[in-house]
């Protein structure tokens, strides 16, 4: 697939935020797990939207839906559910990663090209 795709741009600016996020919504001192989640997985979810954009294939889209996941259910899993806009800020980011990866990924044409095993779809 020669072009870019807006969906890779959008996750791009969605780790951005993430990364950013426990020191706009002010948790970085008070929630260490959270921060470091925030921040290994928004640099994670830059670099593999930033591969996409460059080199469009949909094993980048396939890393980012893992990674949105792993966002949306970490409140859950690192415990930090009591503090409300941090979790809605956690799912919100990772569901909107999910589908954005997701919609891409069905958009690629070497997708398509696995998924009819090796026939162009008509």
């Amino acid at each position: 697939m020669n072009t870019k795709r807006w969906q890779d741009w959008l996750n791009l600016l969605l780790g951005a935020w993430l990364f950013v996020s426990p020191w706009v919504l002010k948790y970085s001192a008070s929630m260490p797990k959270a921060t470091w989640n925030a921040w290994i997985l928004g640099a994670a979810i830059v670099v593999f939207a930033a591969v996409a954009v460059s080199i469009p294939k949909a094993w980048e889209e396939a890393i980012n839906i893992i990674l949105g996941a792993w966002v949306a259910i970490s409140p859950w899993v690192l415990r930090y559910t009591a503090e409300k806009d941090v979790t809605t800020n956690a799912v919100v980011v990772g569901c909107v990663v999910l589908v954005l990866a997701i919609w891409a990924m069905v958009r690629d044409q070497g997708f398509q090209h696995w998924r009819h095993g090796g026939h162009t779809a008509t």
